[in-house]
């Protein structure tokens, strides 16, 4: 399930840092976010797509990933972005 080019290059500019980035840890793990919501809503009518619900699982666990790394370097970066995207409840 993929994401619409502008709903993609809306996230980009949304979340981006400079004016050319495009691969900072804010926009992967917006674009993560926005995919595994996708999936998510996915889920609910094909409860037996277990293919699929492997990808998702791979996909949150990409997310945790970028998250710690950007914790690790930036604190202030990391509570901005999950606040903004809804993700923890720090």
């Amino acid at each position: 399930m993929a994401t619409p080019a502008a709903t993609k290059t809306k996230l980009i500019q949304d979340f981006r840092i400079g004016e050319q980035d495009t691969g900072s840890p804010e926009v992967q793990v917006a674009l993560l976010s926005e995919r595994i919501k996708g999936l998510t809503d996915h889920f609910k009518s094909h409860k037996s797509d277990y293919a699929g619900r492997r990808g998702l699982l791979m996909m949150v666990s990409k997310r945790n990933t970028l998250l710690k790394f950007l914790k690790s370097r930036s604190r202030q970066r990391y509570e901005a972005l999950t606040k903004r995207l809804g993700l923890r409840a720090n």
